[in-house]
């Protein structure tokens, strides 16, 4: 049970976490790219986005049927590949609103591995981005993850060893 992280306390719902699967997970983002403001995407744009690849897949089946000519596989290796030696954080953001904080949470405690915790204000943590995997390993030492503040305040020191996360 040291690799996954529970959250409990003043939420609707307590949810055990299993960082080891996250790999897979579209959410992800490269640990280089985290910090970088211009990450985020507006929504209006990720339609955008979204209605180019339908085009795209549109003309495709138009042209060859549904059947059309499989993608590359050298694309396809080229992503593994970086998916296998690459650094990843993934948002804590999604899990926290699948928890549903009550309306009176405003902290969370952080309880570290060996007991010590520390508490931060709910809408910090919230906002924090999770490394799970480093070079494309999972954090064994010292993880399951590191948590970083999405400022960047602790980027040359994130909180590590975490076991739980309890929010009050």
């Amino acid at each position: 049970m040291s690799d996954v992280i529970l959250l409990s306390g003043n939420i609707q719902f307590k949810i055990t976490l299993d960082p080891s699967v996250w790999i897979f997970d579209d959410r992800k983002i490269e640990f280089d790219k985290a910090f970088d403001e211009t990450n985020e995407q507006p929504e209006e744009e990720d339609e955008n986005n979204y209605t180019k690849k339908m085009s795209e897949q549109w003309e495709k089946e138009r042209a060859y049927g549904v059947n059309y000519p499989p993608v590359n596989e050298s694309v396809k290796r080229l992503e593994k590949e970086k998916i296998l030696t690459g650094t990843y954080v993934m948002p804590f953001a999604p899990f926290v609103e699948h928890a549903e904080p009550d309306e009176d949470a405003k902290n969370v405690e952080i309880v570290l591995k060996d007991g010590t915790s520390t508490t931060y204000p709910l809408s910090k943590v919230k906002d924090a981005l999770l490394l799970f995997a480093k070079d494309g390993k999972p954090l064994k030492d010292d993880g399951p993850v590191h948590l970083y503040f999405r400022d960047g305040s602790n980027r040359n020191d994130p909180i590590k060893n975490i076991a739980k996360f309890i929010f009050k």
